[in-house]
């Protein structure tokens, strides 16, 4: 993409309408249950019904929401931060700049712009050490520029380190993703523990399994997700197209509306009022 400007370097007074809060979607769930194309799906969603402009940060080391969404990226935070290392150690940051600013300088560089929406991405680090520095300076840009914004959508790690860490000024609405097994049910219960643990206190938090045969989930399995007190917010069905898309690779956000998954999860966010 171009060196054009992204939405959170727009003035105010360039954008049409005043945008205030952001409303916030969190994503989680255990990896391999197709919870990153669910993410990238709600994305195209949230796109071609007018919701942009929208912040997207894929905070998920293992992610590859990028892929999912067709969208090149050339720089990640996690290789900022081992730039910000080599850059310490060699004593190569520029003269009259704090890390702080430099790191911000270079985070900037990280956004990539699209049509509806800027994209963040996480990636992970080659060293030793967390991501407390840089998830410092990603908070400090999320509060600085999220008004400017009229969504927010984090793809998480399951581990949900970024929210804990109050990466998102608030978090509206928790989205939960398993697969239609009872241990990627067991395993969002645990996600849903942490919430609570952390307290973290979303507006709402609710279940979508995925990849369920014919749409439909079987009586073990909706008994496990009452076991565990979850809400169960829609069933999206395993299909063929979205299958063939990850095999090859291919962008599956940019399959037709009309197919099965895409169809079931516009009722789903319809219902969410989304």
């Amino acid at each position: 993409m171009g060196a054009v400007r992204p939405y959170a370097d727009i003035r105010k007074s360039d954008i049409k309408e005043n945008l205030t809060m952001p409303h916030t979607i969190a994503v989680a769930g255990k990896g391999g249950v197709g919870k990153t194309t669910t993410c990238g799906m709600m994305i195209d969603y949230l796109c071609k019904t007018g919701k942009g402009p929208l912040l997207v940060v894929d905070a998920d080391a293992n992610s590859n929401l990028n892929e999912v969404l067709g969208v090149e990226v050339d720089t990640t935070l996690g290789q900022i931060r081992e730039e910000m290392a080599q850059a310490e150690l060699k004593g190569t940051i520029p003269s009259g700049m704090t890390k702080a600013d430099y790191a911000q300088f270079k985070f900037n560089s990280a956004l990539v712009e699209e049509d509806d929406y800027d994209m963040l991405v996480m990636g992970r680090t080659q060293g030793k050490g967390c991501y407390c520095f840089v998830n410092g300076v990603l908070k400090t840009q999320v509060d600085k520029y999220a008004n400017n914004y009229r969504y927010v959508v984090m793809d998480n790690e399951a581990g949900l380190e970024h929210v804990a860490r109050g990466t998102l000024p608030h978090v509206d609405t928790m989205l939960l993703i398993s697969d239609c097994s009872r241990r990627g049910i067991q395993a969002v219960a645990r996600i849903a523990e942490m919430v609570d643990e952390m307290e973290l206190k979303p507006g709402r938090m609710g279940l979508i399994v995925n990849r369920a045969p014919e749409g439909k989930l079987d009586d073990g399995i909706l008994e496990e997700i009452n076991k565990h007190g979850l809400t169960l917010l829609g069933v999206l069905p395993q299909d063929d197209a979205v299958y063939r898309c990850d095999c090859a690779g291919d962008p599956s956000s940019k399959l037709p509306d009309g197919n099965p998954v895409k169809i079931a999860l516009k009722g789903i966010m319809q219902s969410l009022g989304l």
